[in-house]
């Protein structure tokens, strides 16, 4: 892929999700500068473009509404909670990531906390916003259906409780992390939102139900293919080019698909999971080359 093409979209979705960052006001200038800090530290914008793309495989050329905006930057905004929430030191105690200062690291654990419990809530805000100001049904409609799914993948029963398992078996050295284990674990931790992004992009475009499902199922696995590539640029990596710390898996003593089955199973459970949501990815009846392109280097990438 054109490193120039994917900058210019990066450069893009940030334009968009900027505007939608809180002002400060004399009291809460702090909290403001933290959210934007987080927001603007970076990162592949992988949810929001994911979810601009598959908007654009199903939407037949039609022009991308306000809406798609709003759920983009919502989709980012909950994403970076995560992160600084991940980081805390309650978690996994991370003083970098993307080559600067986590947020914590920064302003203090508190107001770390704080800030992504406020960008949570404005994903929510910015949406419900959005809805209500739908000039057409169907934008209405699909914005209440991409909330459910969007709200749904990011709980309890998918972002959060795959986090939530994560750490619970990081806390209980007697707690057996098997493949199944793993399996929720990541499906949840790390697949759900991608799934939200994608279903969302193609709920908003009119796309079947069917067609949804499928979204849902490519989605899971590219998902389990990033997180399995993740654990082994932890082993692999160069701390220069990922921006974090590398072996902090074992130093944290998680277990990982690398350190259940080495380096060579997990290469190939990449592969495989790539290649289902590959052929997921072509069987369906729209195209988009540039969503298949960011897929493979996604999946393939060093950093």
């Amino acid at each position: 892929m054109d490193k120039k093409v994917l900058t210019d979209h990066v450069e893009e979705i940030n334009d968009l999700i900027y505007d939608y960052l809180p002002r400060e006001d004399a009291y809460n200038q702090e909290l403001a500068e933290a959210m934007e800090y987080s927001v603007k530290a970076g990162g592949k914008r992988l949810r929001p473009m994911f979810m601009l793309e598959t908007y654009r495989m199903f939407a037949n050329g039609r022009e991308e509404p306000e809406i798609l905006f709003a759920f983009m930057a919502a989709i980012e905004f909950i994403h970076t909670y995560s992160l600084i929430h991940d980081d805390l030191p309650a978690m996994d105690n991370d003083e970098y990531r993307r080559g600067q200062l986590t947020t914590h690291a920064r302003y203090g654990e508190a107001p770390g906390i704080l800030a992504g419990d406020a960008l949570l809530n404005r994903a929510y805000e910015i949406i419900f916003d959005a809805i209500e100001g739908s000039e057409e049904p169907d934008d209405y409609m699909g914005g209440i259906s991409a909330a459910r799914v969007l709200s749904a993948k990011a709980g309890m029963y998918g972002m959060v409780g795959g986090q939530y398992l994560d750490v619970y078996a990081d806390q209980h050295p007697d707690f057996s992390v098997d493949e199944e284990c793993l399996n929720y674990i990541y499906r949840n931790k790390t697949s759900a939102l991608l799934q939200a992004s994608m279903m969302t992009g193609a709920i908003l475009a009119g796309a079947s139900d069917l067609e949804i499902d499928l979204v849902e199922q490519m989605a899971g696995d590219i998902g389990m293919a990033f997180q399995i590539r993740d654990d082994i640029l932890d082993v692999t990596g160069d701390k220069d080019v990922l921006g974090k710390p590398v072996g902090s898996d074992e130093k944290n003593q998680k277990q990982t698909y690398v350190s259940l089955y080495g380096l060579e199973k997990a290469d190939e459970a990449v592969q495989a999971y790539t290649d289902r949501a590959l052929q997921i990815f072509d069987s369906l009846r729209c195209r988009n080359p540039f969503l298949r392109e960011l897929i493979e280097l996604l999946i393939n990438r060093e950093k």
